[in-house]
């Protein structure tokens, strides 16, 4: 069995290690996880290529969202077509489940030509939905005026990061678009893990010592600062006790209750942080009106990230 392409080194050792994943849970008897299994595949990003591969025993079981962020040339057909085929030929489907499409620099609109591109792509069965990652609302509007047909934009949303839900949930609950979210456990800050910590002690607490939570730490400096974001997770602790879950269940929970998001997408560090059964709790999980009113009156207390930081993607942009 044919069970990963090589396009960088280690293609293959990760090919293996994520196909063990989802046997793993494809045998905990959850079927309605299994279908929602969605690999998130970057195809080209800053320009160097990434990994896409596809597992044959495993076709029927997910979809594949593939990005794409192209440099700075003319969004040529031949190019977005040269570059989609590429992708195609990678993962040997005919079509591509999702492409989400991310442009870093909005004074240059060939974004738009490449989405018109993409959606003559889609129209000949080469890509079935077109999507975006990390644009803002702004620029949403734009390119739903202009008749492109997008199924989703992804982006940061979390209990620290509401900014999603100040501009861009009425947009897409009044187009259809859908928001698919990351960042919604914030690398893992938002756990049991970090929990009345002291992480300003050397050596007291958790190490913040991936890329992931340091990320994630800066936002809660710019949100608010360590004690506050404490104050949350001793809510959402009293919250998750309630209900016999964890914190980042009822972070991820509260955040797919919100308008217009349609998913969220949690991230798993193989053989170290898989996540399996806490993705499988939020299903059941139904949060009351005293859960949601403790929630809200402890996120209240952080800064307007979208005063401080800007609309959604606004943080990948400024200089």
């Amino acid at each position: 069995m044919e069970c990963g392409r090589p396009v960088a080194g280690g293609a293959e050792l990760i090919g293996i290690m994520l196909l063990m994943l989802c046997l793993n849970m494809l045998m905990l008897d959850s079927p309605l996880l299994i279908w929602l299994i969605f690999m998130d595949l970057l195809k080209i990003y800053m320009g160097f290529s990434s990994i896409e591969f596809v597992v044959s025993v495993l076709q029927n079981y997910w979809n594949s969202l593939t990005k794409w962020v192209p440099p700075p040339v003319k969004m040529t057909a031949s190019y977005v077509k040269d570059s989609i085929n590429v992708s195609r030929k990678r993962m040997d489907v005919e079509s591509l489940d999702m492409l989400q499409f991310h442009w870093w620099d909005y004074s240059n609109p060939g974004y738009l030509d490449a989405l018109k591109h993409l959606t003559d792509l889609k129209e000949e069965g080469k890509i079935k939905t077109v999507a975006l990652t990390n644009f803002d609302t702004e620029r949403l509007q734009i390119i739903l005026e202009n008749e492109i047909p997008v199924v989703s934009n992804q982006v940061q949303h979390s209990l620290v990061d509401m900014r999603p839900q100040q501009r861009m949930a009425e947009l897409c609950q009044h187009t259809g678009v859908k928001l698919i979210t990351y960042g919604t456990v914030m690398g893992g800050l938002l756990s049991e893990k970090f929990l009345d910590t002291n992480i300003a002690i050397p050596f007291a607490g958790p190490a913040i010592n991936t890329p992931s939570l340091q990320k994630y730490k800066r936002m809660v400096d710019a949100w608010g600062g360590w004690n506050l974001f404490q104050g949350l997770l001793r809510t959402l602790k009293q919250v998750a006790s309630k209900h016999g879950v964890s914190i980042a269940t009822v972070a991820v929970k509260y955040i797919l209750d919100q308008p217009a998001v349609g998913g969220s997408m949690v991230g798993v560090r193989l053989g170290l942080s898989e996540h399996i059964q806490d993705a499988n709790a939020i299903f059941s999980l139904a949060l009351d009106e005293d859960d949601v009113g403790s929630i809200r009156e402890a996120t209240a207390k952080g800064k307007d990230l979208l005063k401080v930081i800007g609309d959604c993607g606004d943080e990948y942009r400024r200089a």
